[in-house]
C-alpha cells in the first residue's frame, strides 16, 4: 500500500479562482519585512483553509477568503503566502 505524494506548494497569487488550499507558510520579501507579521495577524497561519474568490480585471487585487474572513490582497502580498491545494 503506497501513499500519494503531497501536492507541491505554490504561492497564493498563482492559485486558481475558487480552488481550496491550506496555508503552509508565509515568507515576506526583504523589502517588506512587516508583511509576514501583518499577514499572520489577519489569519494567514499554517493550517488555515484559504481560497481566491475573485480577481479584479487586471488581476490585482485578489479577493481572498481565509477561515471565516474575506480580504482584498495585492498580488505581491498574496505571493508571500505558500499554499497547498486541497483535493
Amino acid at each position: 500500500m503506497g501513499f500519494e505524494p503531497a501536492p507541491a506548494a505554490q504561492s497564493l497569487d498563482r492559485a486558481q479562482t475558487g480552488a481550496e488550499g491550506r496555508v503552509v507558510g508565509v515568507q515576506a520579501p526583504a523589502a517588506q519585512p512587516d508583511w509576514g507579521r501583518w499577514l499572520a495577524e489577519i489569519g494567514f497561519l499554517p493550517g488555515e483553509r484559504v481560497s481566491v474568490r475573485a480577481r479584479s480585471l487586471g488581476g490585482d487585487p485578489l479577493v481572498v477568503r481565509i477561515g471565516t474572513s474575506t480580504f482584498a490582497l495585492r498580488r505581491a502580498e498574496a505571493a508571500c503566502v505558500q499554499v497547498q491545494a486541497l483535493p
